[in-house]
């Protein structure tokens, strides 16, 4: 299993958005960047992913799973735009904020740390680990 992060602007598309979309889940739709689709051509269904809002809150909310493998981008007729679908998996207890993530030594390296605007990043099993618990969240079981 992979882990990944997918960041969202709450006014366009937030994690009540996501949660309503319950079990179909959603297009992760609109990448526009080659670096962020050829993460989602590496994705697998079962991958997990952090739900980021970007802009003001700047906070991991939620937790995600691709639930649709790469296919093309609804929004285009360009076939060069592909995109996964996601679904909710549940909310992070505490959402751990980018500062949260930038004052944690163990996340300096982390992609979100370093590169703030991809919309679509990879989070290493580390990554994952600390996150997780700077949240207080726990797969359920």
């Amino acid at each position: 299993m992979a882990y990944w992060l997918f960041k969202s602007e709450p006014s366009t598309w937030s994690w009540d958005d996501q949660v309503a979309k319950g079990e179909a889940g959603e297009e992760w739709d609109g990448v526009r960047n080659y670096q962020a689709r050829n993460m989602m051509r590496e994705m697998k269904l079962g991958d997990l992913g952090f739900f980021y809002h970007s802009q003001k809150d700047k906070e991991i909310v939620g937790v995600v799973e691709v639930c649709a493998e790469i296919h093309p981008d609804s929004t285009t007729d360009d076939p060069r735009w592909e995109c996964v679908d996601i679904k909710a998996v549940g909310p992070v207890p505490k959402p751990v904020t980018l500062a949260d993530c930038k004052a944690e030594p163990a996340l300096e390296d982390m992609v979100l740390v370093n590169n703030t605007r991809l919309s679509v990043q990879p989070v290493t099993e580390a990554e994952w680990a600390v996150i997780c618990k700077l949240g207080g969240y726990s797969p359920k079981g």
